[in-house]
Parts: structure tokens; sequence; C-alpha cells
């Protein structure tokens, strides 16, 4: 029998490709003759172009670059052979996971060293820059990656304003646009539908998780509000606040201005570039899992998107999650994780002991 096992992140507990493994290890220790082909997924969300990369077997360009907060870390990006495209996530260098709690400050946290990346690919031969867009630590409308291909952002006075300052936005009023215009053009992919305005949008959505305080969040909005319009004065562009627009900081709101740019739901548009349709048809069963699945996650999460792909070829389609939202929500089978206690420091080894206890109770035998 054909098993296709392909999950999502265990958000905070075990990444993608992690889990793929664990889940494979498991089958084939209770079922040897399986036939196994791991393809862990991605939506959009922190990581999508790492899977991309690694599904695509492209070698990973690995570079120095400043940190959301302008610490420098190892960063990378995928390239393609002819160094035409760049596929890059903005949590590599720019992401909230690897800061600690006191460093998390969206009046200060910038995508500059994500910029440094693309500016790299650039100078490669990229004129394509497919940005994995989840997982981002900032609220900076692209000052950041703009800041590291050549914008200069000036204050009151005339004055370039240093990269990661507090109220860097607040301080901006005037840009200066780089002499060399770059052919260049990007792909977004976000696992959010949210704008960047309103009571759904970025700052009141995802500026806590950030650092952003409530009581500043206002004043916060404003900037945003005058930023967007010196981009368009400069730019001479009118562009209107749409879906998506709120994820990563309104990334893709930002670059929009001064570049040619699409926004893709990035379970699709993952699944069409791996070929995951071809998969589905090969596995006489589905095997896919993400850390808790929601009310969200039929919104184009990765998880909903394969029992879609599963149901078009009559395939079986088992789910592996926390909480009981999927029961109903079309599966074949859903193992049920145990809730983790975080306080634990043993937290993440006992997630991946219950994975692997979860998938030998997976009802395989009776199924196929």
């Amino acid at each position: 029998m054909n098993i296709l096992v392909a999950p999502n992140a265990f958000k905070g507990t075990i990444e993608a490709e992690d889990a793929a493994a664990l889940i494979a290890g498991a089958l084939e220790e209770k079922y040897p003759d399986l036939n196994i082909m791991q393809c862990p997924i991605a939506d959009g969300g922190d990581g999508t172009c790492y899977l991309l990369g690694r599904a695509l077997g492209l070698e990973p360009q690995f570079m120095y670059a400043l940190n959301a907060i302008g610490k420098p870390v190892q960063g990378y990006y995928f390239l393609t052979k002819n160094h035409t495209t760049a596929y890059l996530d903005v949590s590599t260098v720019s992401g909230i996971k690897d800061l600690h709690e006191v460093e998390k400050q969206a009046d200060l946290a910038q995508t500059y060293g994500t910029g440094e990346m693309v500016l790299n690919a650039v100078q490669k031969g990229a004129k394509h820059i497919v940005l994995g867009l989840g997982g981002s630590a900032s609220i900076d409308l692209a000052t950041g990656i703009l800041g590291a291909l050549g914008f200069v952002f000036l204050d009151q006075k005339g004055r370039q304003i240093p990269f990661f300052s507090p109220d860097f936005i607040h301080k901006v009023r005037h840009i200066q646009r780089p002499i060399q215009k770059q052919e260049l053009q990007f792909t977004c992919l976000c696992d959010v539908d949210n704008f960047f305005f309103g009571d759904n949008g970025a700052i009141p959505v995802f500026g806590p998780q950030k650092g952003l305080d409530s009581k500043n969040s206002a004043q916060f909005e404003k900037d945003c509000g005058r930023l967007l319009e010196f981009y368009a004065s400069k730019s001479g562009k009118v562009i209107e606040d749409s879906s998506g627009f709120g994820a990563a900081g309104g990334i893709a709101f930002g670059l929009s201005y001064f570049y040619p740019l699409e926004i893709q739901m990035g379970a699709k548009w993952f699944f069409e570039n791996i070929g995951m349709e071809e998969k589905v048809a090969w596995a006489d069963c589905i095997i896919t899992g993400e850390g808790k699945y929601d009310s969200q996650s039929a919104g184009g999460k990765g998880s909903y998107e394969l029992l879609q792909l599963a149901k078009k070829s009559g395939k079986k389609c088992f789910l592996i999650t926390s909480g009981n939202e999927a029961i109903r929500a079309g599966f074949d089978h859903v193992g049920v994780l145990p809730d983790l206690d975080f306080s634990n420091e043993r937290y993440k080894t006992i997630a991946a002991q219950n994975l692997k206890e979860v998938v030998k109770g997976l009802p395989l035998s009776a199924s196929l």
C-alpha cells in the first residue's frame, strides 16, 4: 500500500520535516510492508519557502544578515539553477520565533535583513522573489526590505533615519528612491487573508504578539496610514487595502507601490509547484497533520487543502491534530493529540512521543 505522509508543522513543537519523519518511522514499525512517501507541507506560514526549496531540490545560499532587531545572524535562501527566481522566508532572519519576549518591539523591528537577502539574490541574477510571509516579527510595511534595496527614509529635517531605531515609521517625512531601478517582481505567499487596516487588520490582530502596546496602536495605525501616503506620492500609484495585505506587517502592501507583486494563498501555490496532485494520485491513503485544526484551517491551511485534493481523487485522508474541531471537517479519521503542558521543559520530547503513539493508533489496516 502507498502512504503519503504530508504533515504541516505542529507549531511550537515539531517542524514539518521532523513530523513527517516521526510519522513515517512509527508507520514502518507497525506496518513494515508499506510504501511511504514523505512530503512535509506548508501553506504560506513560517518555513514555506524552505520546504519549497527542499522539495524542488534547490541548494541553499547561505549569508549573514541582520535579524528583526538588527543583530547579525546566518540566513539562507534558495536560488533556481538559472538564478532567475529566489525563494526565501521572512521568518528566516526577520522572524519572531528567535526573539526573546523582551526583544519583541513592533515599533523597532524591521525587515531589513530580509531585504539584504533579496538584494544578494538580485546581485546573483534573480528577477523574481517568492517570499513566504509567515512568522514575521515586524509591522513595517516593507520599510526594511525597501531600505536594503536602496530606498532612503528621511525625517522632517531631511536626515536619514537609522534602521532599527524606535518609532521609525513615526519619524518618516520624505522618501528617496534608488537611482538604479531594479527589474524585480514579487510573489508573496501567505496563510491569512486579513486586510492591513480595520478591526481584523495587522495592528489589532497581530500587533500584540509582536510587542505592540495596545495603548499605542491608534497612533501607530495613523503613522502607517501617513507612510502609505508617502509611498503613493513617491510612486504615483493609488493602491487600496486588500486581502492579504495584513500578513507579515504589511510587507506586500508596501512593496506593491514600487514593484510588480501578486499575493497567493500559500497552500494551493505550494501544492501546484511541488506536484501534489500527482503525489495524491499515487497514494492509497494520505496522512496529514497540524498543531491545532480550528476555524481558520478551512480558510486555506495546508491540511484542509490536502483534504480537498484527496476527496477529488477519491483517496482516504487522515488528520493528526490537537483539539476536537476537526472531527466534523470531513477527514476519514482524526487522531487527536493529548494536550501539552508547556511549562514542562521536556514538552517537545513529549510532543514527539505523543505523535508516535497517535500514529500507531491510526486504523490503517481497516481502511486499506
